[in-house]
């Protein structure tokens, strides 16, 4: 299904789910060890930058849901969707407070296998 902007206020006023019934194997798992792609598309995309080149654990898969990349501009792209832990220091440098961690929510896409 492709959300339109004529579907957005109800969906938000009903608190819709972009998760979806599609059979779609998992391409990664917890504990796996994933580099955010570094790629920087023209269209819309909620990979932060700040985490791509970088990497991380996948911490947990939600499940399968709508890629917003495509949905945006027409295309159904349904794929897992992982909660990703990196290392503050990962991220920011020998600078970051010791001990903090920041979860990212990645789709497949979004995601490497890390080297």
């Amino acid at each position: 299904m492709v959300l339109t902007k004529d579907m957005v206020a109800g969906l938000v006023s009903t608190g819709g789910s972009a998760r979806v019934d599609a059979d779609v194997a998992p391409i990664f798992k917890a504990g796996d060890r994933v580099t955010g792609r570094n790629i920087n598309p023209v269209g819309h995309t909620r990979l932060p930058r700040y985490v791509r080149g970088h990497t991380g654990v996948v911490d947990r898969d939600h499940g399968v849901f709508s890629f917003p990349d495509g949905s945006s501009v027409g295309q159904d792209k349904p794929q897992h969707l992982y909660s990703v832990v990196f290392e503050a220091e990962e991220l920011w440098g020998p600078d970051a407070a010791d001990n903090f961690k920041v979860y990212v929510d990645m789709w497949d896409d979004y995601l490497e296998p890390a080297p």
